[in-house]
């Protein structure tokens, strides 16, 4: 048996970057302490979700990565031994911006980053404003524990980034997210977008025969209620945890990795695969002529 111990950081953030980051490194401890040995944090911990307006004061929040955040909770994964997934709003130079996650291993040492490839732009969700597209591509970290795959929020909405990851090498797939209803929608609309959500996520996991981790932030800002339900699916799609919609939680699962050959031989999508046929796919649509 192959385990181990993924913990979710689900918590509301506040306007203050310190405070939100010493929140972060004090509920790091917490999880750690409950056993968790790969943590993952929230999209954009450090601050509140700012991409609900078009500010240019906004971009102040950004820093370098490596830079002082993933500095900080380096020094925390090498005290405690465990692994830390990091969302952050990252400066790559003068007026060039990311929406990237660092990956800490539990020696402290910096595994690198993962920038988010697909980029939003709705109402309350203007990300094209702030993130440049990534440019590292999809990317898997050889952490102590496991083999790891990160894409961050709208990329979930995205099989192909989801697929790509795991044929990488992906023993499980961490969803660092920021997504919520707005505050003016009718119950059953927030129950069925939550619903599509989740769906499309324990889809990835089966699809590929790996584990899926989604970590959401609670809270109300601004229009926007955050809706939580962070969760756990295993690689068919049985959601092995599903958190609150409006409380803090620290969550710890063992997952047990050694089960993924089993999964991939009962059920063989990656054996079957037509890779001969599938190049439409880099097509923006198929027209008929």
């Amino acid at each position: 048996m192959k385990s181990v111990k993924v913990g979710l950081v689900q918590t509301s953030c506040t306007a203050n970057k310190q405070e939100n980051l010493d929140k972060a490194i004090l509920k790091v401890r917490e999880i750690a302490a409950k056993g968790a040995q790969i943590v993952c944090l929230q999209e954009l911990f450090t601050s509140l979700y700012f991409c609900d307006v078009e500010d240019y004061d906004n971009f102040n929040l950004a820093e370098a990565i490596p830079g002082p955040s993933t500095d900080a909770l380096s020094a925390v994964a090498k005290e405690l031994g465990v692994v830390i997934i990091a969302s952050l709003f990252e400066k790559r130079a003068e007026g060039l911006y990311h929406n990237t996650t660092a990956v800490l291993d539990a020696d402290g040492s910096y595994l690198g980053k993962y920038r988010k490839m697909h980029i939003p732009d709705d109402p309350g969700y203007y990300e094209k404003f702030y993130f440049t597209p990534g440019d590292l591509g999809y990317k898997v970290f050889k952490t102590k524990f496991a083999t790891i795959g990160v894409l961050i929020c709208w990329d979930q909405w995205y099989p192909e980034a989801a697929r790509i990851t795991s044929l990488m090498g992906a023993e499980i797939l961490f969803y660092p997210t920021a997504i919520g209803w707005a505050s003016s929608q009718e119950v059953d609309t927030n129950t069925e977008q939550y619903n599509a959500w989740q769906t499309i996520q324990r889809s990835h996991a089966v699809a590929n025969g790996v584990h899926v981790v989604s970590v959401n932030r609670i809270g109300d800002e601004g229009p926007m209620k955050f809706w939580g339900g962070s969760f756990v699916a295993n690689p068919f799609g049985t959601v092995l945890y599903q958190a609150s919609h409006t409380d803090e939680e620290l969550i710890v699962q063992e997952l047990d990795l050694s089960k993924s050959d089993r999964y991939r031989t009962h059920w063989p999508f990656l054996r079957d695969r037509r890779i001969d046929s599938y190049a439409p796919i880099t097509k923006r649509y198929i027209d008929e002529d």
